[in-house]
């Protein structure tokens, strides 16, 4: 299995884990980051993008959560390398 950027930093036992700034949507990214089995990866993946939708939603309509929707654009991005990377999904920025 191939090692992603996103999954490398978590297989380092001195790498702090990030605050929990997030709790709605970040305990699923984290679980999803530092899962090792594929079969269990997959659902990780898809709780942690669940969740995500469901805080957009629930932010939708309330400017005051900008610093949310940019901490949720990088957790989008980690969660597509991952998806790339770790479950063979297609990588769709290639031009």
């Amino acid at each position: 299995m191939k090692k992603t950027m996103a999954r490398r930093d978590h297989d380092k036992p001195d790498f702090p884990l990030p605050k929990i700034l997030y709790p709605e949507w970040q305990r699923e990214l984290e679980a999803a980051l530092s899962e090792h089995d594929p079969e269990k990866l997959f659902e990780q993946v898809m709780a942690a993008e669940a969740a995500i939708f469901n805080r957009l939603q629930a932010i939708s309509q309330n400017a005051a959560h900008e610093a949310e929707r940019h901490a949720i654009r990088d957790a989008v991005a980690k969660l597509r390398i991952l998806k790339r990377d770790e479950l063979g999904f297609p990588d769709w920025e290639k031009k």
